[in-house]
């Protein structure tokens, strides 16, 4: 590259960079926020908490570098036409495909990591989260550690504790099963505490009693107790078998499907747009850069002028984003949707590269080859006007 070249690099670059720290920062910390009930209602560890926290960066990171990269695209033309830098650029004789050289090396960078993002890390990610909070929800003792609350767990079983004592003791605990339809017991202790021996987790209650009331019957019994054990594994869920989303797959388990798997044959829509939308990430990469070219590439004289093709480059953005979510929608429903995943960010980058071209067009230092296309394409449009099967249609409107 040459100096300018490397400078203009240098300004899209710190740009992007600064844009994608900032704004994955601000997005993980108010993420961050919403996980706290790990730490304070579900006696997790902070280690726990940043685990959890941190395996949605990739997926924070995938989302926000293509918006960055826009920002930083646009950040650097507006700076160098607002310190008049292009303007003396053109003078100077150098050609807009120049400009546009360095910002599309970073774009290349940018689609890179995206992919490996899209292809590699973020499945990789969503999967450990998923066991992750799997295994949280199978933990028995943390649905117990919630003071003054009724907790439901999965299999019929009530847990309440009063408060909590000095050294972990519970008081005031009421347990009720409700797991057999014919009979219902319910535990009254006045204290308690959770332990662990041999890998098992118990319940230790304390000066308590035991109430149970058969249906069938009606009968009901009472035994007093004054301490009593109880087994809390076999209240944790079943969690033997895991079935992953299709974001929580590898690129390859996308890739080749098991045919046996019943969850994948009935959500066979989503696996086929998941795929391809990691395919077509990288994609919107190149859209943003030449959508910000196409809007600030020229040199501009005006802050109006600026302010103007800035907002109609966010609006280019905005409308592409919605664009590719409904050709995601359209591809669950249908296969023959499946080629809008690709054709929305190569289209894009089409149109606007297609504006960018035409403004390049009236300048004189173009190249000579983006010169001559310009009549050819012209003499084509014209061709195509004259067909018999279009001027019928113009008639019959």
């Amino acid at each position: 590259m040459t100096l300018l070249e490397r400078y203009i690099f240098k300004i899209a670059a710190g740009a992007f960079v600064v844009g994608l720290l900032a704004l994955t920062g601000i997005i993980w910390l108010s993420s961050a926020l919403k996980e706290m009930d790990l730490v304070s209602g579900k006696g997790q560890t902070i280690f726990v908490f940043l685990k959890v926290t941190l395996l949605t960066l990739p997926a924070l990171v995938m989302v926000i570098a293509p918006v960055a990269l826009f920002g930083a695209v646009l950040y650097a033309l507006n700076k160098l036409n607002g310190d008049s830098e292009l303007i003396v650029m053109n003078a100077a004789g150098m050609s807009p495909l120049k400009v546009l050289r360095p910002l599309a090396l970073l774009t290349f960078l940018v689609a890179m990591l995206i992919g490996w993002i899209t292809i590699v890390a973020m499945p990789a990610s969503f999967r450990d989260l998923r066991d992750l909070l799997t295994k949280i929800r199978a933990d028995v003792v943390t649905k117990f550690l919630q003071e003054g609350r009724f907790t439901t767990l999965d299999k019929g079983i009530t847990f309440h504790y009063r408060e909590k004592g000095p050294g972990g003791i519970m008081l005031g605990i009421l347990i009720h099963d409700a797991r057999e339809a014919n009979r219902q017991m319910t535990y009254l202790s006045e204290r308690g505490q959770i332990v662990e021996a041999g890998g098992t987790t118990y319940m230790v209650l304390e000066d308590g009693s035991i109430h149970r009331m058969a249906q069938s019957t009606n009968e009901s019994a009472i035994v007093a107790f004054q301490r009593y054990t109880i087994d809390l594994d076999q209240f944790a869920p079943d969690t033997d078998k895991v079935v992953y989303k299709p974001r929580e797959r590898t690129t390859w388990e996308l890739l080749n499907v098991d045919k046996s798997d019943l969850y994948a044959q009935l959500q066979a829509g989503r696996f086929r747009a998941e795929l391809h939308e990691r395919f077509a990430s990288p994609l919107y990469a190149f859209a943003s850069l030449m959508i910000a070219f196409a809007a600030l590439g020229g040199a501009k004289t005006t802050r109006q002028g600026r302010g103007a093709a800035i907002g109609a480059a966010l609006v280019g953005v905005v409308t592409l984003r919605i664009a590719g979510f409904g050709a995601s929608s359209l591809s669950v429903r249908s296969a023959l949707f499946t080629p809008l995943i690709y054709a929305v960010p190569i289209g894009a980058t089409a149109i606007a590269g297609a504006v960018a071209w035409r403004s390049m067009l009236g300048s004189a230092r173009t190249p000579a080859w983006v010169k001559a296309a310009g009549p050819i394409a012209d003499e084509m449009i014209s061709r195509l006007r004259n067909l018999p099967l279009l001027r019928r249609i113009q008639v019959a409107r």
